[in-house]
């Protein structure tokens, strides 16, 4: 589990980042289209984080 946390906060932010830079590419410059994709990537790196971290160890 402590792996998994460590995991999650690399690729929460990673995945968060990429959410948010598609999002302004495709044009949205609104607060709600922004907060909802980095949302989003937060909420998807906790499955990634755990695979991850059940292959590491």
């Amino acid at each position: 589990m402590r792996l998994t946390m460590i995991l999650y906060s690399m690729i929460a932010t990673a995945m968060a980042g990429s959410g948010v830079i598609a999002v302004l590419t495709m044009g949205y410059s609104t607060l709600w289209p922004i907060l909802i994709a980095a949302a989003v990537g937060a909420v998807l790196a906790l499955p990634v984080a755990w695979a991850v971290a059940r292959q590491i160890d």
